[in-house]
């Protein structure tokens, strides 16, 4: 049978540019306790083993879509047992829903915007100000 090779452990130079994150970020996180500890090598440098990289990507994500600090530390805190799936679950299922609805007022939001577009395109179309619309007193749809 062959021998799985798992790609070397890289440095925080390397996370910084496969996340986009800076390597000021990336420590941040680590002296805040979002991260899992980060393995150093023999030198003390910062070595990010594929799964330790996997995770960054996680919590980049997690801050991307509005997780608080807070919760991220929670779950980092949690840590990987087994005795931890269900909670660490319900978190990640927590902060979904507040994505999906934050997502769903964006949507609402959107269409007001792009409603107003419409309208001006309208006015333009008609050669009409705002005022010009109702009167002079101004545009009912500001």
């Amino acid at each position: 049978m062959a021998e799985v090779v798992e790609p070397e452990a890289v440095g925080i130079r390397a996370v910084s540019e496969l996340t986009g994150l800076s390597m000021d970020t990336l420590r941040w996180y680590e002296r805040e306790g979002l991260l899992p500890q980060v393995e150093r090598g023999p030198d003390g440098r910062r070595r990010y083993p594929p799964g330790a990289v996997r995770f960054v990507r996680l919590v980049q994500a997690l801050r991307a879509t509005g997780m608080p600090v807070g919760d991220v530390r929670a779950f980092v805190r949690m840590g990987s047992g087994l005795e931890w799936h269900d909670a660490r679950a319900a978190l990640l299922e927590e902060h979904a829903a507040d994505v999906e609805r934050r997502i769903e007022r964006l949507r609402r939001d959107l269409a007001v915007v792009r409603d107003k577009i419409a309208h001006h395109r309208d006015l333009k179309r008609r050669g009409l100000d705002c005022e010009d619309e109702i009167g002079g007193a101004g545009d009912e749809h500001a």
